[in-house]
């Protein structure tokens, strides 16, 4: 699936949390959501799971209404296994993100696991 136009897609996995954090901080709530599958599920904590790309929009919306603003941190190289790939940041704050990443049939990268906190 490619994004919309004008939207740059992420041509490597690498590139997903750049997209986030730059969408998020313009506002672009679809455009945050246009880097996960239609069937993605985001754990954000607490045990909470967001299912699906409309869920995971209303996510974002809701966290980016409050004024927290993601932040860039020391991502970690991607661990790419054919159509798939684990990605990873470690945060200012601490913590530590992971997400798994699948190629898209047009060699694009989307999310369809994104954990906010493992550590």
């Amino acid at each position: 699936m490619t994004d919309e136009p004008g939207r740059e897609p992420a041509h490597d996995p690498q590139d997903l949390e750049r997209l986030l954090i730059s969408r998020q901080w313009v506002g672009d709530i679809d455009g945050m959501a246009a880097l996960f599958e239609q069937n993605a599920v985001v754990d954000s904590g607490e045990g909470q799971l967001t299912r699906g790309r409309e869920a995971i929009r209303a996510l974002f919306a809701e966290i980016t209404a409050t004024g927290r603003k993601f932040a860039a941190g020391n991502q970690a190289p991607a661990v790419v296994s054919g159509d798939l790939a684990l990605t990873s940041t470690h945060l200012p704050d601490g913590t530590v993100t992971a997400e798994v990443a699948r190629r898209q049939v047009d060699g694009t990268w989307l999310w369809v696991i994104d954990r906010f906190s493992v550590a």
